[in-house]
């Protein structure tokens, strides 16, 4: 059987919240009741009947053909299966997902994946600022999830991220992995200040902006686990793999807070 289908008739007139639409929410409800379930954010609200044309399919593969910026929280919660959005997202894709997999074909808006503690989320576009960070007020950003980025990244990616991988396909903005708590970010480029607060985790990448005086460097170093980190990034996306070399220069920082985080820089 195919996907559960949700075809999107017109742009949606307000911000929507598409939380309500993953496989453990709706796996038991007829067609009619899901078409009828409320998704508006507005005093006036919107159903799903309003915005998409549903078209039955198994519960276990959710697909929405044509996307939107004001689509909040596609995917969050997420627990198992697929989702797939033939289009653009807007803020908050897979928050505090636990598992399945989200694959977007455009762009997402910020906090992609936020405190997401599980599961694979893919970008094909690029995401805007704190992919993989924190929202406001929160604890922690990514906190074991997989997110992967094909395009660029805004700025303060992998803010307050406490567990997980971070995989970025083009340039990342200023302020990666700030107040970093734990994890690995992997971009060919990043901008300004990248590391700033982080207490520990890794970034790795080719290009830099200005580095902060507090990252110190500590030299040219052969990482033998650069060779397991190596191998599991490949499995994901062999083009980031590329940056895990075994021989980096490395700085440790940030040391104005507890200074056990490292940027890495491929060396030859």
């Amino acid at each position: 059987m195919s996907a559960l289908t949700f075809r999107l008739r017109e742009a949606p007139p307000e911000r929507l919240d598409l939380s309500g639409l993953v496989p453990h929410r709706i796996g038991a409800l007829s067609l009619s009741d899901i078409e009828r379930l409320p998704i508006g954010t507005s005093r006036i609200g919107v159903a799903v009947a309003d915005i998409f044309t549903v078209s039955e399919g198994e519960r276990g593969e959710i697909r929405f053909q044509g996307g939107s910026s004001r689509f909040d929280l596609l995917g969050a919660g997420l627990e198992s299966g697929q989702l797939t959005v033939e289009g653009d997202v807007g803020q908050r894709l897979g928050q505090a997902m636990r598992g399945g997999s989200i694959e977007i074909t455009g762009n997402a808006g910020p906090f992609a994946a936020s405190a997401a503690t599980g599961g694979l989320v893919r970008i094909a576009g690029h995401a805007d600022e704190r992919a993989g960070g924190a929202t406001h007020g929160a604890m922690h950003g990514l906190d074991g999830a997989t997110l992967v980025i094909e395009g660029d990244a805004g700025d303060r990616l992998g803010e307050r991220m406490r567990r997980g991988l971070i995989l970025v396909g083009g340039r990342a903005g200023d302020y990666v992995g700030s107040s970093l708590i734990a994890g690995t970010i992997i971009a060919p480029a990043v901008g300004d200040n990248p590391g700033y607060g982080m207490r520990r985790g890794t970034i790795i990448a080719a290009e830099h902006g200005v580095l902060l005086p507090s990252l110190v460097p500590t030299g040219r170093h052969r990482l033998v686990v650069a060779q397991l980190l190596r191998r599991a990034v490949a499995r994901i996306r062999p083009q980031s793999a590329e940056l895990v070399t075994e021989r980096a220069e490395r700085r440790a920082g940030d040391l104005a807070t507890l200074g056990k985080g490292e940027f890495l820089m491929p060396a030859s």
